[in-house]
């Protein structure tokens, strides 16, 4: 038997990505990773798809360097649209550092990305739509894990809000804080 890959018509997109975001919901990552690499095939800008896939991967995050953190950041910075882009690699970064936490990571580890999650989310803030205040949800959840973290309050320049946090390039790596 040939082991090739067949390629989705481009009628089926709107289907198959309902079918992801239902293996998404029903907590089968790899599923939903799947189909949204048969509808990048053929549509390979398909905004919604690179939202998914994205976020599929980081559903299997384990806090191990298996995670393909680099992977996401590229399909999520393929996002047209710029509070999307923010607000998913704010989730990028809030979902790595949740996932080392669970891994048992050090608050020293850990810091570092939830500050990138918080300028992203900051950002994301800035150029919100309407009536959209997801980034606010996030960056209020941020905090009150960071709050969690034992030894925490070593780290002093915490302490920004989305006003004081400096402009991210969405084209470039995220700038880090300096911790006191």
């Amino acid at each position: 038997m040939e082991l090739k890959l067949k390629p989705i018509h481009a009628e089926s997109i709107v289907a198959a990505l309902a079918k992801a975001e239902l293996y998404r919901n029903l907590n089968e990552p790899e599923e939903a990773e799947s189909i949204c690499h048969d509808i990048l095939v053929i549509q390979p800008d398909n905004q919604a798809a690179l939202r998914l896939i994205g976020l599929a991967i980081t559903d299997q995050f384990t806090g191990g360097i298996s995670d393909r953190h680099v992977e996401v950041e590229t399909f999520f910075r393929q996002l047209s649209d710029a509070y999307e882009q923010l607000y998913c690699l704010g989730l990028l970064y809030e979902r790595r550092a949740k996932a080392q936490m669970r891994a048992g990571r050090s608050a020293h580890a850990l810091v570092p990305l939830f500050e990138d999650a918080m300028r992203h989310f900051a950002e994301a803030e800035k150029v919100h739509p309407p009536a959209n205040d997801e980034s606010i949800l996030r960056w209020n959840r941020c905090v009150r894990l960071l709050q969690s973290l034992p030894g925490v309050e070593q780290f002093d320049e915490l302490h920004f809000d989305a006003g004081d946090s400096p402009p991210l390039s969405t084209g470039a790596a995220p700038r880090r804080a300096r911790a006191g």
